[in-house]
């Protein structure tokens, strides 16, 4: 009789672990669509609400040049906080790139085991950095240095924000690309090795081109990453809203666009409030077709070795 009461016992206990089993993969499904729900809501308030300001104002005057969205008559020209986030963003890529893309060849076809352990953590401390503190770091350190190297240069400009931008996205464009360059086997530095090829002539001529999609790859992240970039570009770079591509002049971004907007000018309702969700959901659809891009990019000339 106890034998049967103990066979009872543990029916019961697994049928309790069967629905608990079975409740599981909802409760994941539950969680995992967090992610995917709060994109869809962030998509449906830019667009809704971004819907107001282009029934308003036509095309024609968003890809103008005249930005003054305080006056009497306000304009909305979007064209100098374009080409603003473009000129910042290309400085920055041109400092992450070559100094990225370097480190991530030492590090993968030059460096130590004990080196790289200590190396890298150095390099990605970068990117643990508050923004707000690059910002004070460009506008108090690094433009004091420039205006003394160029002549003319602004207290507030593009060079420096896209400067320390570059300095900040430096880990990212190093840490993608050598986890890019460290999945080519080694088979392959072998045989060029084999060949008569110098270590540095394996790393330009063999490794860089069998790793390119994922570097490239990180190169497209790291522009999504300097194109949304916010505080470095509010502290550093100014707010004139300038449509030049002089970068020794002060000129404003879109990011910075919508931190000085929402600090408390704009009326709740009014045009220039839903200007805010209209910078935003261009500067969400710039992001999102680089991130696309990358994705396309990596597909596209991955190599499965």
């Amino acid at each position: 009789m106890s034998n049967f009461v103990n066979v009872k016992d543990i029916m019961k206990k697994n049928n309790k672990f069967i629905k608990i089993e079975e409740m599981v993969p909802g409760i994941l499904l539950m969680i995992a669509s967090i992610s995917i729900l709060t994109s869809i809501g962030i998509v449906l308030t830019l667009v809704v609400d971004a819907s107001h300001f282009f029934r308003q104002v036509p095309l024609s005057e968003i890809f103008s040049t005249e930005l003054a969205p305080l006056k009497d008559n306000p304009s909305f020209g979007f064209l100098p906080l374009i080409c603003g986030t473009f000129v910042t963003s290309a400085i920055a890529m041109l400092v992450a790139i070559p100094i990225g893309l370097i480190a991530a060849m030492y590090l993968s076809e030059f460096s130590t085991t004990n080196r790289r352990k200590v190396l890298k953590p150095i390099i990605e401390v970068l990117a643990g950095i508050p923004t707000i503190v690059y910002g004070f770091f460009a506008y108090s350190f690094v433009t004091p240095l420039l205006m003394k190297i160029i002549p003319g240069l602004e207290a507030k400009n593009a060079l420096s924000p896209g400067i320390v931008m570059g300095i900040m996205i430096i880990p990212l464009v190093t840490s993608l690309s050598e986890d890019a360059m460290n999945a080519v086997p080694n088979s392959i530095r072998e045989g060029a090795l084999a060949l008569g090829s110098t270590k540095l002539e394996v790393a330009v001529k063999v490794i860089v081109p069998s790793a390119i999609s994922g570097i490239i790859a990180s190169f497209v992240l790291a522009i999504s990453r300097a194109i949304g970039e916010t505080m470095i570009v509010a502290i550093a770079s100014g707010s004139a809203k300038n449509f030049t591509l002089d970068f020794t002049q002060p000129i404003q971004t879109m990011t910075a666009y919508i931190v000085e907007f929402t600090s408390g000018d704009a009326g709740s309702g009014t045009i220039g409030y839903y200007s805010l969700y209209a910078v935003g959901l261009m500067l969400f659809i710039f992001t999102l077709s680089m991130n696309l891009f990358a994705g396309y990019i990596t597909k596209k000339y991955r190599k499965e070795y």
